[in-house]
């Protein structure tokens, strides 16, 4: 057993999945989950965090830290959780890039109340929720290795005994809209677009279910990131809400030294069945007019985005709708980087830019409007960010995509596309339920 610096200490490696059971003893916790064969930069490392020292929920103007009604900002509540572990900073050579912070969910409807406008719908989902964890598994994927940090000197928890067997529970999932009815909000979509209102919007729906008394919520966790490892998986449990997500979208991250870099989305197609299917699709992606302007159009929103609290002169693209490949789909990927100003921190950055842009459209702010008339029900969780905030004041977030949320005992998931004037309304709705696939199909009986 090797010793690094306190408070990070290396144990006997263990998988992820063996470790996972351990959350079923807690009302509150966190597994931030680097899913698939890879194991890269973007999906190598996983962590584990229980039991949080302060707990911070925010929903129709109830604001509540560690279960009491508070007053002020959410934000600021936000902001002094994170200043209260910043003395805590990762010890020199510490190979860990969490040790303990603030994880955290923010949905949709947060976002749209940065920008100033009104929602006609209702949601169930709590708009605010962070946990501030001192007490953190982290494991490398990559080299097989396992770490424990405890800012409080805890002892590591017992992960000797075996895994739990999962029984993937049944789910039977509706949608909320037909194929007519959503086809024809694409139309409405593109007539605005060609009124000269917007250039694009990213027109979704949702599937919703009864939870069954019965329902075993590690195991449906268990069953999704099985059938869907990705990148930027997750499962936060609370007691009146969970998420289970397999997003394979960065939102944005924030280094210790300010630099900030988001990954956006947008531009899908299938995999082939054979290896020589998947490298024509690829090419097809790469040269498809509509799903590369649909690109364009949201890397210029996120590089005005992040160039609201970036130094100037440091935003720039260093990848352009590059292909790449996921678990059932081909994506057109960006990357867009910048340098933070030195006053500001992470909660300016995810101020300055949640809703995440490439699940609105561009201008932003009116395809909001729009999205809010045409879609029948609110986003709740999906399409907001789940972030950690490190204590060393580095952050990572992701897009709410691909995922389920338990909202008491409704279950949702949601799915759609980014739609331009050269949308086809049909194709758009396959798209949409390409994405939404392998969530439904993971709990079919």
């Amino acid at each position: 057993m090797r010793i690094f610096p306190l408070p990070t200490i290396e144990i006997p490696w263990i998988s992820p999945d063996s470790a996972l059971s351990t959350m079923s003893t807690h009302r509150w916790a966190a597994y931030l989950d680097s899913g698939g064969a890879e194991t890269n930069g973007r999906a190598r490392w996983s962590f584990l965090c229980l039991s949080p020292t302060e707990t911070l929920e925010y929903h129709a103007g109830d604001l509540r830290r560690n279960g009491a009604s508070a007053h002020g900002n959410v934000w600021d509540h936000l902001r002094n959780m994170t200043s209260t572990g910043s003395a805590s900073r990762l010890a020199e050579g510490n190979p860990v890039p969490f040790t303990g912070g603030i994880v955290g969910m923010i949905a949709y409807e947060a976002g749209l109340n940065l920008e100033n406008v009104s929602s006609r719908h209702s949601s169930l989902t709590p708009t605010f929720i962070a946990a501030s964890f001192n007490d953190v598994l982290a494991f490398d994927r990559h080299e097989k290795r396992c770490w424990w940090s405890s800012q409080a000197g805890h002892p590591a928890p017992d992960l000797s005994r075996a895994p739990l067997s999962y029984k993937t529970p049944s789910i039977r999932f509706r949608p909320e809209q037909s194929r007519e009815t959503w086809t024809d909000a694409v139309r409405k979509v593109i007539a605005f677009i060609k009124a000269g209102d917007i250039f694009q919007a990213n027109l979704t729906m949702r599937w919703f279910a009864e939870r069954a008394d019965d329902f075993d919520e590690l195991a449906a966790y268990q069953a999704l990131r099985d059938t869907s490892p990705a990148p930027f998986g997750a499962y936060l449990k609370t007691p009146a809400f969970s998420l289970l997500s397999a997003s394979v979208e960065r939102f944005l991250s924030l280094s210790t030294k300010g630099l900030i870099e988001t990954r956006p989305i947008k531009g899908t197609i299938s995999l082939g069945v054979t290896a020589a299917e998947t490298t024509h699709n690829m090419r097809l992606l790469a040269s498809d007019e509509k799903e590369l302007a649909e690109n364009l159009m949201i890397t210029d929103l996120m590089r005005n985005d992040i160039g609201r609290v970036s130094r100037i002169g440091s935003v720039c693209v260093p990848q352009l709708s590059q292909v790449e490949q996921f678990p059932h789909v081909l994506h057109l990927v960006s990357a867009i980087q910048g340098q933070l100003r030195p006053e500001l921190d992470a909660v300016d950055l995810l101020k300055a830019t949640l809703p995440p842009g490439s699940v609105t459209g561009a201008p932003k702010k009116r395809a909001m409007e729009i999205i809010d008339l045409l879609e029948t029900s609110s986003r709740g969780a999906y399409c907001g960010s789940l972030f950690r905030i490190g204590h060393d004041g580095g952050m990572d977030s992701s897009v709410i995509i691909r995922s389920m949320s338990r909202i008491g005992n409704l279950l949702a998931i949601g799915s759609g596309g980014g739609i331009t004037v050269l949308s086809d309304p049909l194709r758009e709705y396959e798209e949409m339920l390409l994405k939404v696939a392998p969530i439904l199909k993971a709990f079919e009986e």
